[in-house]
């Protein structure tokens, strides 16, 4: 059976009833939200946009290796990283090229030096080896006296002393950043004759 238009037209009018009336609502005729004003004094309320405070969820590292799809899993799965078999082999052919490289350089206890690059920074080399009291810190490290208080500590790190020198004339460095040479102590006339 085939519904003439003119009826069809007519009963969709019909099925809306206020055709005046939008089916979406608009900011026009959206009620306004209500409002929640606090009325605690200032020091009871909480400070919620300040993340820091916020309690935070952590994983127990128990429950993380056993998950399937992390990336500890994954490491464990390919043999990367401290899970590769010859990890501890490569560690310690890298960290006797270094100290080949320091010799081959000429780093050496009581040797003129200067750091970093910079011409201000010359001391003497105090000590040569590793520094188990810097965290994460493998390898050869370099203990300098400055001329001049230009350093960060005195000898010592986290209270193990490897030198004696004055505050803040130590440094502990890499041996890439040493340039052993004949680096005179620059002097007071010096620094006033280049200004």
């Amino acid at each position: 059976v085939s519904v003439p238009t003119p009826i069809y037209s007519s009963l969709c009018q019909l099925t809306y009833p206020f055709p005046s009336r939008p089916l979406i609502p608009t900011p026009t005729n959206r009620p306004p939200p209500p409002q929640v004003q606090d009325t605690r004094p200032a020091y009871a309320r909480q400070n919620l946009t300040d993340a820091s405070a916020v309690p935070k969820y952590t994983l127990p590292t128990s429950t993380y290796e056993t998950l399937p799809n992390t990336v500890l899993a994954f490491k464990k799965s390919h043999q990367l990283g401290r899970f590769d078999p010859h990890a501890p082999e490569l560690e310690k052919q890298k960290l006797d090229a270094l100290e080949k490289e320091a010799e081959e350089r000429g780093i050496g206890v009581s040797k003129r030096c200067r750091v970093g690059g910079e011409d201000i920074r010359r001391g003497v080399i105090r000590y040569t080896g590793l520094v188990p009291s810097i965290p994460n810190a493998k390898g050869i490290w370099v203990g300098v006296e400055l001329d001049e208080p230009l350093g960060k500590n005195d000898g010592s790190v986290n209270g193990t002393r490897y030198f004696d020198c004055g505050v803040n004339k130590g440094v502990f460095v890499r041996p890439e950043r040493v340039e052993v040479g004949d680096w005179p102590v620059l002097g007071d006339l010096e620094e006033l004759e280049e200004i």
